[in-house]
């Protein structure tokens, strides 16, 4: 094959591997070192955080409206079998997420109710009994996360959130058994090469859908195939052209980051209510297997989920919680620091649960500190200020307001570039159908 043919195939092979090499790489994260408040933990066991997210958590684009407890699941030791507590109304969501980033399951607020139950976790092909009242969910890959978010007050609410969060459990049916983990790549000082290794085997002991094996097979040029040889020992041409398409897919990348892919644009807003649709083939509790949520073209499916992953990994599909962020403001220029901003909501997000706008610096998709510790502003932040008619007005600065309103309603933002991500949990149909109209952020200073 050509040099230039192995490289762009490099580079469609980075796409295309990137959800399942980010992901597991997050996976190991959380289970060997934790990450922010989220402590380490072994496989099939929770790792609770005990505080809202803040800076710490450098973990791209997490939320600052619930309290995560997360779990990395590998049912190489069989059955493991959950158990959710009464909430009492209380929304929360424990979101499934295949090796690949597809979301194949939910059980909490929408998708079950909220009363206590129980759920067997099973390998793919299992056949067997479930304990009596549980719930059988079938993962599509060994190794696989639950997205765990619980709805919290504030501090004074911290406690009943950890008593729920104790309250959740996972205990394998085997006691014996001993998790398998990730496959090891084989070192090397290249970034690219670590990486391409990882998919070659990472993809081989997390099979995708069916329906992705040919283009999977595609790759065998590369070694990205080969069972028994790393990518770092294949030959010149190879490893150069896996350096050059790891370079140009995260061009690629950044390019459908900063673009919107097929999301429309709203005002700058980049309404990103079908970016987690490319799971065309897991179906499990709470999972709809809807054609409005599913990303037809072929193509498209594979950028879009590696653009999800970049710019949200472990988001939820929009009929659980919609998101829409934006780089711009009224002008179409880049959000920033150095200027002041404000976004008028009238009326605010209709939702059945809640919503929230939280701040994020750019390139990182990180919170960054603030002089007031605030990170997010929505319907459930004390003391907001609402107009007369009942819109509401944010100020977005990095300089702190003097106006005592514009100070009640003030998001924080860095000093220098940002994009902020609308949140709304359980949103209405008016949000999803786009009749309901996201106002651009208005530069004021």
């Amino acid at each position: 094959m050509p040099d230039s043919d192995l490289t762009a195939l490099s580079t469609e092979a980075y796409v295309y591997g990137f959800p399942l090499v980010f992901n597991l790489d997050q996976v190991l994260r959380y289970v060997n070192e934790g990450i922010g408040a989220n402590p380490a933990a072994p496989f099939n066991s929770f790792s609770h955080a005990r505080k809202m997210a803040g800076p710490a958590d450098t973990f791209v684009t997490i939320n600052n409206d619930t309290v995560y407890s997360m779990a990395q699941l590998d049912l190489g030791v069989g059955p493991v079998l959950l158990h959710v507590p009464d909430t009492a109304g209380r929304y929360y969501v424990l979101q499934f997420v295949d090796a690949w980033t597809d979301n194949f399951a939910y059980v909490g607020h929408r998708a079950t109710g909220t009363a206590a139950g129980d759920f067997l976790l099973v390998p793919r092909g299992w056949a067997g009994d479930a304990p009596a009242g549980a719930t059988v969910i079938e993962f599509p890959t060994r190794v696989a996360s639950i997205v765990g978010r619980w709805a919290c007050a504030g501090e004074d609410d911290l406690i009943a959130v950890a008593a729920l969060q104790d309250a959740t459990t996972l205990t394998p049916l085997d006691h014996g058994a001993t998790a398998q983990g990730l496959p090891r790549p084989a070192a090397s000082d290249s970034e690219a090469l670590l990486f391409f290794d990882k998919l070659r085997l990472w993809s081989q002991s997390f099979p995708g859908a069916e329906r992705d094996q040919s283009l999977q097979a595609s790759l065998s040029p590369l070694g990205i195939n080969d069972s028994a040889r790393p990518v770092t020992e294949t030959a010149e041409a190879v490893t150069q052209a896996l350096a050059s398409g790891y370079t140009h897919g995260q061009a690629v990348l950044q390019k459908v980051l900063h673009s919107g892919g097929s999301s429309p644009v709203v005002n700058g807003w980049k309404l990103t209510f079908h970016a987690f649709d490319y799971n065309l083939d897991y179906f499990q509790v709470g999972a709809l297997d809807d054609p409005a949520f599913k990303i037809a073209d072929p193509k498209m499916r594979i950028v879009e989920r590696a653009a999800a992953a970049a710019g949200g990994l472990w988001g939820n599909h929009a009929y659980e919680a919609a998101y829409i962020m934006t780089y711009v403001d009224d002008r179409g220029e880049q959000l920033t620091g150095a200027r002041t901003y404000t976004l008028h909501l009238d009326p605010t997000p209709p939702v059945g649960a809640f919503w929230s706008l939280t701040m994020y610096d750019v390139p990182n998709f990180f919170m960054v500190d603030n002089p007031i510790d605030r990170y997010s502003i929505g319907d459930r932040t004390p003391g907001i200020v609402y107009e007369d008619d009942g819109s509401l007005v944010i100020t977005i600065s990095h300089t702190e307001p003097t106006n005592s309103t514009a100070r009640a309603n003030w998001l924080p933002a860095p000093a220098g570039d940002f994009r902020p991500v609308l949140r709304m949990y359980e949103p209405d149909g008016s949000i999803l159908d786009q009749s309901y109209a996201f106002p651009a952020i208005t530069r004021i200073a």
